[in-house]
């Protein structure tokens, strides 16, 4: 299971932070991977205890490498390989951001127009004026 080198696209591949390797390759290209505040290459050696911040589409993590993972395996044993030392704050903005945005309704009355809506539109729009 552990090697000797293991590069760090295929390490936050196999500890399930990406769902392919290439998402993880984009994410270090593009500067979402930082490494003591600078960015990672996708070839950098991946080393226990070091930390990592890592931006995803959900949340940003801060993780710390505790053993070395070169394939995937599932979830319950991922978790295994890192610690996630995310900052509480960031954890809070998080729950926040999930209770108002993904609550899966509408916020407002404001939207798309219901059958009803349509209806009386339609009737305004074909109706002469009334002289």
């Amino acid at each position: 299971m552990e090697k000797e080198k293991l590069r760090l696209d295929k390490y936050l591949w196999a500890i399930r932070l990406f769902k392919t390797r290439s998402q993880a390759g984009d994410a270090c290209d593009n500067g979402k991977i930082k490494w003591n505040g600078d960015n990672c290459k996708a070839s950098r050696a991946v080393n226990v205890n070091d930390e990592y911040e890592v931006k995803t589409e959900a949340k940003r993590w801060v993780i710390k490498v505790t053993g070395l993972l070169d394939h995937r395996v599932q979830y319950s044993e991922a978790i295994k390989y890192y610690a996630d030392i995310t900052p509480p704050e960031e954890l809070d903005r998080i729950k926040f951001q999930a209770a108002v945005f993904h609550t899966g309704k509408r916020m407002s009355k404001q939207g798309r127009p219901t059958k009803k809506d349509k209806r009386d539109l339609d009737d305004f729009m074909t109706t002469p004026p009334a002289l």
